[in-house]
């Protein structure tokens, strides 16, 4: 099973990013993937909720969407949209984070919305609200392909082990955490959070990111920290793009999951307790 991990920086401008993520995976095809993996907010990356409500779409008229679908099935590839922000139905008119699976026949096999939102405050220069612009999901989301079972997760979601076990315990073997993962805590964190949920998990964990400097037309510009990863059920870092955009291409053998989850069985160890 051969990935490719795109690592991009997002502008604010949906267009310009499609004719980007296109080209790469017209490269990513040459380069003999089977699965093409892109990173959060794939369409747009922008601070302004206005510029947002100008340029967002619901998912039935997102042309990301609808050209990228197309283009898995033009070139054979299976993709996972690591996540676009679309608009909704919310009568407070919060936005969506969602990450599609769509196989090469250009089919949306599974939709995920991010569970947990990034509401932090990193220094007095740093903070985030995304609860205040995007709406949290519900669901756990575990997809089917040719090669074996993936679970759906989005960036901050890596901080919260319990919702990898649950999808490891129901069959997952591979892991999603695409990311726009904060240049600080991203040089604090990042790494060790991968390693971790790949080691409890006993999954391969494949975090397609945005990196560097984000151009915006409007609000603040943002800085991501890059470092796309792919990291094995025994914890070890398989791939690690840096900080440069760029597509990078893993070999994935699923026997390791099995070898690792036998040697360590800890996902069957659960016992009741009491809480503190």
């Amino acid at each position: 099973m051969r990935l490719a991990l795109l690592q991009i920086t997002s502008s604010d401008d949906p267009e310009k990013n499609l004719g980007l993520v296109s080209q790469m995976l017209h490269e990513v095809k040459a380069g003999g993937a089977d699965f093409a993996f892109t990173p959060e907010v794939t369409n747009c990356i922008s601070t302004s909720r206005a510029h947002q409500n100008a340029v967002l779409q619901t998912e039935e008229n997102d042309q990301t969407l609808v050209a990228l679908s197309e283009l898995s099935a033009e070139l054979g590839l299976w993709l996972s949209i690591g996540s676009l922000g679309l608009k909704t139905q919310d009568a407070d008119g919060r936005f969506a984070n969602r990450s599609f699976l769509v196989n090469d026949r250009g089919e949306i096999v599974s939709r995920y919305d991010k569970i947990h939102m990034f509401d932090v405050e990193v220094s007095s220069e740093e903070t985030y609200r995304e609860s205040d612009g995007y709406r949290p999901g519900q669901n756990a989301v575990l997809a089917e392909t040719p090669w074996g079972k993936v679970g759906l997760t989005i960036c901050y979601d890596v901080r919260f082990p319990h919702l990898h076990r649950a999808l490891a315990q129901s069959g997952a073997q591979i892991i999603t955490v695409p990311a726009a993962f904060s240049h600080v805590t991203g040089a604090a964190h990042w790494e060790t959070l991968l390693r971790a949920r790949a080691i409890e998990t006993g999954c391969f964990v494949v975090a397609a990111a945005q990196t560097g400097q984000h151009a915006a037309s409007r609000g603040q510009k943002r800085r991501t920290h890059g470092h796309s990863m792919v990291v094995a059920p025994w914890g070890k870092v398989l791939a690690d793009a840096g900080d440069e955009p760029g597509i990078t291409f893993v070999d994935l053998d699923l026997k390791e999951v099995d070898k690792a989850r036998s040697r360590i069985p800890a996902l069957t160890h659960d016992r009741p307790f009491d809480g503190p």
